[in-house]
């Protein structure tokens, strides 16, 4: 049964989960009451119907959701949850983003000058390389048995047990290990590496990059002290360190400075990313955009999430009545603000997409006396998308056509909080 539940999780997360990870996926008691307390007032309105058995359907409503959650955590990383609405949040500038990306991080009211600063990056930090030994394909010098080994990362230790029959090959045996270790993601990528001459090897990498004087590997290999029979690390060259971790090595404003990973912050007002390095004395300049500039990104990153949950809800179209109606009310927020969108370089297709003209936008916002009066509608838009959104995620199952058993007595109705269970079983449905 384990199995199968791994299958199920690793299949919903490589299928629905977004790419992103924000602070927003993240929730106070408070926050999270207050989402239950909804399910359960929208369960008591709602009304009876058949679960539905349809394998498109199951997908599409989860796809709906995952993508709705996608959209909320975009308004709100905009600054669409606070008083200053989209115009809030300020972009950070990289004068070279195939050497050094840069995001803002620090408080939005900044004043005065520009925190800037350059960074001249001489080496990135690299992870821990493991090469084994490279062995013939044929059979396997191993005895049958079962063989153990230990491997340590950071401060833990896991044990990994396999078994050897007779006349099994190297890559056989070689092939198990690597999905061995891939599948108990303990932070380390085990890869097979063939060569010319039909020979295989295993190669560790660490998922962490960088060391310390006091521990300078990020992982070791061992069956010194492990539970069942030892050899096979010798066998396969487990342990040999093939290539040191490295720490990043750079300057800012021309002081010498060092990290262990190529993600790291600087005076808690910037999050820095380190891509390449260039010539030596080359330097980024790291800064803050431009107000018209922060417009752009900001409108490009609202309207590109905006595009993609309409494509969502668009996928059963032509078959789905449920995909009809969310994208209709979609189309008809959008269609309340038409003519503001148009004349600031905003146009709705068709389809219920936005396009957008960056050399209008930018002109717009230049001529304006006051950017955050102009695009004020831009404001309600997004409250507007932000309450469909939560409303979508809370239920999708309002979207996908179903049977309708029976409807409540108004006015006599009653909680049923095991509704919910019908959209979490839905991933269940296959695998039980």
């Amino acid at each position: 049964m384990s199995t199968v539940l791994d299958s199920l999780y690793a299949n919903y997360l490589t299928l629905y989960e977004p790419k992103s990870v924000t602070k927003y996926d993240t929730h106070k008691k408070s926050e999270l009451r207050d989402v239950y307390d909804s399910i359960v007032k929208i369960n008591k309105d709602a009304p009876w119907y058949l679960p539905t058995k349809n394998g498109e359907d199951v997908s599409y409503a989860i796809n709906l959701k995952e993508n709705a959650r996608q959209l909320h955590n975009t308004i709100a990383q905009l600054g669409g949850l606070e008083d200053g609405g989209l115009m809030s949040r300020k972009n950070a500038s990289s004068s070279n983003t195939d050497l050094v990306n840069a995001s803002y991080i620090g408080p939005q009211d900044i004043a005065g000058d520009n925190p800037g600063f350059t960074i001249e990056v001489k080496s990135l930090a690299t992870p821990q390389e493991n090469m084994g030994a490279f062995l013939k394909e044929g059979a396997t010098d191993l005895e049958p048995d079962t063989y153990s080994f230990d491997v340590s990362v950071n401060d833990m230790k896991y044990e990994f047990q396999f078994a050897v029959d007779a006349g099994e090959s190297n890559r056989d045996i070689q092939s198990r290990l690597v999905k061995l270790l891939n599948n108990s993601s303990i932070g380390i990528k085990a890869t097979l590496i063939e060569s010319e001459s039909d020979m295989s090897s295993i190669r560790l990498t660490s998922e962490g990059t960088g060391s310390s004087p006091d521990k300078p590997h990020i992982f070791e290999v061992s069956d010194d002290n492990t539970s069942k029979r030892k050899g096979a690390v010798e066998y396969f060259g487990l342990d040999y360190v093939s290539h040191e971790p490295t720490n990043a090595e750079f300057a800012i404003n021309g002081e010498d400075r060092s990290a262990y990973s190529n993600h790291f912050t600087v005076g808690k007002m910037f999050e820095i990313e380190l891509k390449g390095t260039g010539a030596e004395g080359e330097t980024v300049e790291i800064g803050i955009k431009k107000d018209v500039d922060t417009l752009k990104d900001n409108m490009r990153e609202l309207v590109g999430n905006y595009n993609a949950f309409i494509k969502a809800a668009s996928e059963f179209n032509d078959s789905r009545y449920g995909s009809k109606k969310l994208v209709n009310e979609l189309k008809g927020m959008a269609g309340v603000y038409s003519d503001k969108m148009v004349s600031n370089g905003l146009s709705i297709t068709n389809d219920g997409s936005i396009d957008i003209d960056m050399d209008k936008l930018e002109e717009s916002a230049l001529s304006s006396d006051d950017v955050k009066e102009t695009f004020s509608f831009m404001k309600d838009f997004t409250a507007n998308l932000l309450r469909k959104s939560d409303q979508v995620a809370l239920d999708p199952m309002n979207y996908v056509d179903k049977t309708v058993v029976a409807y409540k007595n108004p006015g006599h109705n009653f909680n049923s909080p095991y509704t919910t269970s019908n959209y979490s079983g839905m991933m269940f449905n296959f695998y039980c």
